[in-house]
């Protein structure tokens, strides 16, 4: 495999799991009566968040999480109830009273209020909704396949994952245009729904690592119902 092809298809993997575009509608709800310009800035902040935390663990690999103790399969079982709760808060509207509320309050500059939201999302959405299990996992497996390039090889990982990182706050900055296109709302509708799948997700989340760190416990075709 090619330094072109492996760019090609580390991206591709990448951009699906992270799913810039279908996570617009969870950053809208987000920032739900932030101004056109605050919302910049919190899209520029997860964006940079993205970067550095998937650059984190392409060169870390999962060393960090064998140093704490933690297996792959812990983590995604916790990602999973974390996403669980979100997806519930999300399905019951209280996922953007909560953000509306919080944006209706003062709080001064334009970068300060950007800082205080973004320390809000950082958990669930930019970690584990944007950078879950999955994602964590597809950059160590690249990151292992990128020893055989060199320094080049992590030179071009690391341009996917600004690639990536760049893909996302793109996206984000879009999100006026499509909160103006659905209205409050219709917002409103695709969050509720978007938080009903987003539950399913989460306990497909926690099968897997419940399929992962057992024998026999789980069906495979359960845990992992379409191959991939």
């Amino acid at each position: 495999m090619s330094q072109a092809e492996f760019a090609v298809n580390f991206f591709v993997a990448l951009f699906a799991l992270i799913d810039p575009i279908g996570n617009v509608p969870l950053f809208a709800a987000s920032t739900a009566g932030a101004k056109s310009r605050d919302r910049a800035w919190i899209a520029l902040y997860i964006s940079l968040f993205v970067l550095g935390f998937l650059t984190f663990f392409y060169f870390s690999g999962l060393s960090l999480l064998e140093f704490f103790g933690i297996s792959l399969p812990a983590f995604r079982i916790a990602g999973g109830v974390i996403l669980f709760l979100l997806g519930l808060e999300m399905a019951r509207d209280d996922f953007t009273a909560t953000y509306a509320e919080a944006a209706d309050a003062p709080v001064g500059s334009g970068r300060a209020f950007a800082r205080k939201r973004f320390e809000r999302m950082i958990v669930p959405f930019a970690m584990p909704l944007l950078i879950g299990p999955g994602a964590i996992s597809t950059v160590v497996i690249y990151a292992s396949q990128a020893r055989a390039y060199g320094l080049q090889g992590a030179a071009v990982g690391v341009g996917v994952i600004g690639a990536v990182a760049l893909a996302t706050l793109l996206s984000f900055l879009a999100t006026p245009i499509i909160s103006r296109i659905l209205g409050r709302i219709g917002l409103t509708i695709v969050v509720r729904v978007l938080g009903l799948i987003l539950c399913a997700l989460a306990v497909q989340f926690i099968l897997a690592g419940f399929a992962d760190s057992t024998t026999g416990f789980i069906r495979p075709g359960v845990a992992n119902p379409y191959g991939h």
